[in-house]
């Protein structure tokens, strides 16, 4: 196996320098339907998939699990979903698991994708060309309307769009409150000073 590289601090990283995530490198999801799930992800959503592997033997249930499901030699496939960032899926065996209740505590509720109004139009026709449900456009704020739906998995999908972006979208432009708003709301959680105004110090006022 590969020695891993050094996490020491970067070069460029000053003392002191905060560090930053710079966005999701993948999200890793379940199917018992590997050849269902890419047939949805790349005909209706549009995402190339771009590495097809199997889980290395010793990694699923041996003492070099790594958090990865506990079976052996699983599929384990990358689609492309832009801006540089990867949606994986795990294979579980068929039946080996039950489906999940998206509400549950530490479940994941739903995936939300950023495309043009462009894109979210040819996704809601590929979506009506092959009967599969969906909800919207609804208007979710700050200029944002998105359409609803499930894969073929039972994962809740959202695709949402921001008409007035055209092609440059700009998510955290767009989302980014003032200081008095989110205040207006943080205040009904904690009414501490100190912690309000740490929360909030990335926020203009």
């Amino acid at each position: 196996m590969p020695t891993a590289p050094s996490l020491e601090r970067a070069p460029e990283q000053k003392q002191g320098q905060e560090a930053r995530l710079r966005g999701v490198h993948h999200l890793a999801l379940n199917t018992d339907d590997m050849a269902l799930t890419i047939d949805f992800y790349t005909n209706v959503l549009g995402l190339p998939m771009v590495h097809a592997l199997r889980v290395e033997p010793g990694i699923g249930t041996g003492p070099n699990n790594r958090g990865n499901p506990p079976w052996e030699n699983l599929r384990h496939y990358f689609f492309d979903i832009g801006n540089d960032s990867l949606l994986a899926f795990f294979e579980i065996p068929k039946g080996a698991m039950p489906k999940g209740d998206r509400n549950a505590i530490a479940a994941m509720q739903h995936v939300a994708f950023a495309a043009t109004a462009a894109t979210a139009t040819v996704i809601r026709q590929r979506l009506e060309a092959r009967g599969i449900d969906y909800l919207g456009p609804i208007n979710v704020g700050a200029g944002t309307y998105s359409i609803y739906f499930f894969d073929p998995n039972g994962i809740r999908l959202e695709v949402s769009c921001q008409p007035k972006d055209g092609d440059d979208i700009r998510v955290i432009e767009a989302w980014t409150q003032t200081k008095t708003q989110a205040l207006a709301e943080l205040r009904t959680l904690k009414s501490d000073p100190a912690w309000l105004d740490k929360v909030t110090e990335n926020l203009r006022d």
